[in-house]
């Protein structure tokens, strides 16, 4: 299952791999509005680096992920991959910026 909330992409994996605890709720801040990617409740999440990989780990029934500009995506309980959309152009292949 992949879910897509602006730039960000978030799919459901089977297993966290091995990972480290991150603290906080937001996986991504705007850099163009300041706006952010997080859950409205920190007590449902938990956050996880690997290497450069996120990983959120939705402990409660459901999460719901909220943006001031994006539409609110509820999370059933699982553990998501996340990453940031990019994009090619002939320069580079860059972030999509928010």
């Amino acid at each position: 299952m992949l879910y897509r909330h602006g730039d960000v992409l978030v799919q459901r994996v089977p297993a966290l791999p091995a990972a480290h605890p991150r603290p906080g709720a937001t996986l991504a801040r705007g850099e163009v509005t300041g706006h952010s990617h997080r859950f409205r409740d920190p007590a449902h999440v938990q956050l996880y680096t690997a290497g450069a990989e996120t990983y959120v780990q939705v402990t409660a029934p459901s999460a719901d992920l909220i943006h001031e500009e994006h539409a609110t995506i509820t999370l059933p309980q699982g553990t998501y991959r996340v990453w940031m959309q990019r994009e090619y152009s002939p320069e580079a292949i860059r972030r999509v910026i928010d």
